[in-house]
Formats: structure tokens, C-alpha cells, sequence
């Protein structure tokens, strides 16, 4: 990233011009208002399953396959794009890559809205990703370049904060939402804020490029595009068949290393390469990416189990769920902006491997949950592991930028998101796969020893608690001992599953600590004075 050089004797020349950075605030707000609605999406998604599952008129009569391709078709092409969106942004400009991506996104919502079968929500959710891809490495990509070296960690941090508020309150939003609407409404929200973040950006925010991107790489863009997509696609297919082995998931997972692999190569080897594969040479950078992507592996992995946990356990409806959560995005909210204060007293590998250990003993924590745990527990570990992540993900953050100069701003915001995804969607695939096959180990003895239950309808109940619980709703008093069973098979099969998630936080502590270095180092970069930048600059 790059940095303001001090004269001897003077202060250090700034490199944002005037009129840009007295308003630097107000861009920042903005750029979190396009962040919120394009990771509150997929969180209020969740909430709507069921109902969009219902048939007509109230919902659209969705199979679980056109469920899960809903959701699917908008990661596969979100975290597909991601890299490339990056890469136009830095070359076409990033207020143009930003709004492009909003107008896209709002379409894809509105369309989505009114769909009138499941194949066309699973069509405008793809469109929506499509969008989302351009959104999410352009807001940090303007951030980098409207705010000074000296006060982007603060500004990370509050841009952290968001994307951890959006995860908590989607349910919240969701359940409100479909309390008093058609399920097209946790769709159509979106609209108006997309409506208010465009204006707002039209007015306040600067465009800015690289100024010397070079030669366009087609062969790498489309090698990185197939590369991500088999490999989202094999994850998302192991967590669905609960089996990483299986030939099908095996076979598209290793194609997609294959592929990146080749990427890897043409990169080194081309004259005019999309990203310099130079900056994994680079401790804190490496180690970086591979922090946010453990600490996003454990936070979606834990927000995908404690939902069943909180609704079939505890037999709390979505919006109480949802509110439930909310210590987790309060906590990340009110310590995200801070943690650079943290990080320039005790540096940021002791401040990140410290809450890597904090991660991983509110997961440990979870052992702690039963039918009748004080509600209480559950919220004072989710605030801890809340300001644990919230003193991970903006030192993190700033170690990837900081590592590049500031022109590829937007090819580094792209591979931070890339990395988050991918962690994220393996951490749902990952655990979840664990829980479901944990929880049938736990409950087959039971189900089997029903008596007159055909083999078809013992597999299906044995899939989730939900399908257990609905078998033993139908048996009337009688499924009650089978409810109590269902509960304690979950409960083993959501510690087994915490004490992964902890061991894989563990681990990320490891890499922190060996790895990321405790204070940054700056990218090397000429410094500029304001009134002299050109082409490239925040303007």
C-alpha cells in the first residue's frame, strides 16, 4: 500500500487531495451502505427457505435441490467474478466498477422480487451475484484510496464492523420482513438502499485507477474465473452430499486447484500478469489471507449451526433467533474500529494470534450448550467471539492492502474477498457436513429401532433434526421420546462440530503467530504532493 514519505523536518505530504479528504467520512458511510446489503442478502435469504419452499400462493412450491441452487447460483457467480471485477476496477476505474455493480445488483433484486417460478429466482440470483461481485472489492478499493496511510486502519476497522453487522442482522431484517410481507419482500428492501447508495455515490465519491495497468490478461482472467468456480462448486457439492470423498466432489474440487494451479504459472511466466504472484512472498501478506479466510471458515461455520441449535432445540422462532445473534455483530461493531488502537500498542501478530485463542475458546465454549442453558451463556460467548473476530479481520485487512501499492488496491480487495469467501463457504460446507454426518451417527440407533418405519422414510429423518422432529410431530405423544433423542443426537453433533471449528481457529492462531509480522511494513512507492497526482488518483 502505498505511503506518504516525511520530509526531514516536515510533516508527511499527503496524497489525497483536499476536496476528497474533508469528506472522507461521509464517502466512507456510503460505501457501507452498498457493503450492508450485499452481505445482509445472503443472511435474510436463510430466514425466507422455508416460506419460498411453501406452495403457491404463499410461496413457490421450491424443491430442497432449487433451494440450495437459489443460494448456490449467486455464490458460484459472485466469488467466480471476484477477482476479475477486481482487476476492472483498477483498470477501468473503481467508482464506475462500484456503480455498475449496484445498478446490477438492484435489478437482480427487483426481478428476483416478483419471480414467478424457482427457476427464475435461481436465474436473478444469479444476477444478483453477478453484482455483488462488483460491489464488495470496489467499496475497499475507494476506501484505500480516499483515506491517508495513517488513517486506514480506523477506517478498515469500521468497514469490518459492517460486513459483521450484516451478517447478524439478515435474520433479524428477514424475520421482520416476512412477519409482515410476501416472501418477495426480503428481495425487494433491497431497491431503495440500492436507489439511495447510487445517488449518494454519483455525489461524493472520487473514481480512481491504476495509472500503468499494462496489457489486458485474458487468458489469466479466464483461468482464475473457471479455477474459482470448480472449486466453490465442488466445496458447496461436498457440504450437499455430506461427503468430501465422494468422485463427483473429488474430482471438481482437484480440477479447480488444477486450474488455479495453471493460473499460478501463466502469471509467472506472462509479461503483463493480472496479479504480481510476487506478494505471497510477502509474511504479512500471505498469512493475511490465510487468517481471514480460518476466521471466516469458523464464524460462517458456527452462524450455520447455532441457528439450528436456537429454533430446533430451543424452539425459538427466526426473529428471535436473529436477535439472539446480536451480541456477536454488536460486539464486532464497537471493537472493529478500535482494534487498530490494540494493534499499535502490542502489534498485530500478538494482537491476532491472542484472538485467534479467544476464537477458538468461545468455541470450546459452546460445549457449554444444552436444552437448558441459561440464555445468557450463549450470548457472553458470542460477544467474546465477536471481539475476538473484531480483532482479527481489520489488522488482517490492513496487512493485504497495506502490502500492495495503492494503484492495485482493487486486484488486492479482490483477493480479500476471495479468500473470505472461500473460507466462508467452507466453513458452511466443512462444519456442516460434520454436523449432518455426526447427528445420523447419533440418531440411527434410535430411528432404527422404530418399529414399521419403511428404510426411505428412516433415511429422510435421518438427514437433520428438522426431519426428525417432523417424524416424531406426526407420531403425535408418541414421537416425544424421539423429539428428546433428536435434541441430545444435535447437541453431540454440534460440540463435535465446535470443537473442529476451535481446532481450525487453533490452527489460524498458529499461522498468525509464526507468520504475520508485528508491525507492517510499507509497499514501496514514491510519494506524490496532492496538487501534483495524475491519472490514477482519487479524484
Amino acid at each position: 500500500m502505498a505511503t506518504s514519505s516525511t520530509p526531514p523536518g516536515g510533516p508527511p505530504v499527503r496524497q489525497v487531495p483536499d476536496r476528497i479528504h474533508r469528506r472522507r467520512w461521509a464517502i466512507l458511510y456510503t460505501l457501507m451502505l452498498s457493503l450492508l446489503i450485499v452481505v445482509l442478502d445472503n443472511s435474510i435469504l436463510n430466514v425466507a427457505m422455508k416460506t419460498i419452499a411453501t406452495p403457491r400462493p404463499t410461496g413457490l412450491g421450491a424443491t430442497q435441490s432449487e433451494l440450495e441452487w437459489a443460494i448456490n447460483a449467486y455464490t458460484l457467480v459472485f466469488a467466480g467474478l471476484l477477482f476479475t471485477s477486481g482487476l476492472l476496477g483498477d483498470r477501468l476505474g473503481r467508482k464506475k466498477v462500484l456503480l455498475f455493480g449496484l445498478a446490477v445488483f438492484g435489478a437482480g433484486s427487483m426481478l428476483a422480487a416478483f419471480a414467478g417460478s424457482p427457476t427464475q429466482l435461481i436465474v436473478f440470483r444469479a444476477v444478483m451475484g453477478l453484482g455483488g461481485a462488483f460491489v464488495m472489492p470496489a467499496t475497499l478499493a475507494v476506501l484505500m484510496n480516499v483515506f491517508e496511510r495513517d488513517e486506514q486502519p480506523r477506517a478498515i476497522g469500521i468497514w469490518a464492523g459492517a460486513v459483521g453487522l450484516a451478517i447478524a442482522i439478515g435474520p433479524i431484517a428477514g424475520g421482520l420482513l416476512l412477519d409482515r410481507f410476501w416472501w418477495g419482500s426480503v428481495f425487494l428492501v433491497n431497491v431503495p438502499i440500492v436507489l439511495i447508495a447510487l445517488t449518494a455515490m454519483l455525489i461524493l465519491v472520487p473514481d480512481s485507477r491504476d495509472p500503468a495497468p499494462g496489457r489486458m490478461d485474458p487468458v489469466g482472467v479466464l483461468l482464475s474465473v473457471v479455477g474459482l468456480v470448480l472449486l466453490v462448486y465442488g466445496i458447496i457439492k461436498g457440504g450437499q452430499l455430506a461427503d468430501f470423498t465422494d468422485p463427483q466432489v473429488v474430482g471438481t474440487v482437484a480440477g479447480g486447484l488444477v486450474v488455479l494451479g495453471v493460473f499460478v504459472v501463466h502469471q509467472k511466466r506472462s509479461d503483463h500478469p493480472s496479479i504480481d504472484i510476487g506478494y505471497f512472498r510477502k509474511p504479512a501478506f500471505s498469512a493475511a489471507v490465510a487468517a481471514i479466510a480460518l476466521v471466516f471458515f469458523s464464524l460462517m461455520g458456527v452462524t450455520f449451526f447455532i441457528v439450528f441449535y436456537v429454533q430446533s432445540v430451543r424452539g425459538y422462532s427466526p426473529l428471535q433467533a436473529g436477535l439472539l445473534i446480536l451480541p456477536l455483530a454488536a460486539a464486532q461493531l464497537i471493537f472493529a474500529p478500535r482494534a487498530r488502537l490494540a494493534v499499535n500498542r502490542f502489534g498485530a501478530r500478538a494482537v491476532c494470534t491472542f484472538s485467534m485463542f479467544v476464537v477458538a475458546d468461545t468455541m470450546v465454549g459452546l460445549l457449554l450448550l444444552d436444552t437448558r442453558t441459561p440464555l445468557w451463556v450463549m450470548e457472553a460467548l458470542f460477544f467474546l467471539q465477536g471481539a475476538g473476530m473484531a480483532h482479527i479481520m481489520p489488522p488482517v485487512t490492513v496487512a493485504i492492502m497495506q502490502s500492495l501499492p495503492r494503484e492495485k488496491a482493487g486486484s488486492g480487495s479482490a483477493l480479500n474477498n476471495v479468500f473470505r469467501q472461500v473460507g466462508g463457504t467452507l466453513g458452511v460446507a466443512v462444519l456442516g457436513s460434520l454436523l449432518s454426518t455426526t447427528y445420523r451417527d447419533r440418531i440411527q440407533g434410535r430411528l432404527d429401532a422404530l418399529p414399521g418405519l419403511p428404510a426411505a422414510a428412516r433415511h429422510a429423518a435421518g438427514e437433520s433434526i428438522e426431519a426428525t422432529l417432523g417424524l416424531a410431530a406426526g407420531m403425535g405423544r408418541a414421537g416425544r421420546p424421539l423429539a428428546a433423542a433428536a435434541d441430545r443426537a444435535f447437541l453431540s453433533a454440534m460440540h463435535v462440530t465446535a470443537l473442529a471449528s476451535a481446532a481450525v481457529s487453533i490452527v489460524g492462531a498458529l499461522v498468525v503467530l509464526a507468520f504475520l509480522p508485528g508491525k507492517m511494513e510499507p509497499a514501496p512507492q514514491p510519494a506524490e504532493p496532492r496538487d501534483e497526482r495524475k491519472a490514477g488518483a482519487a479524484r
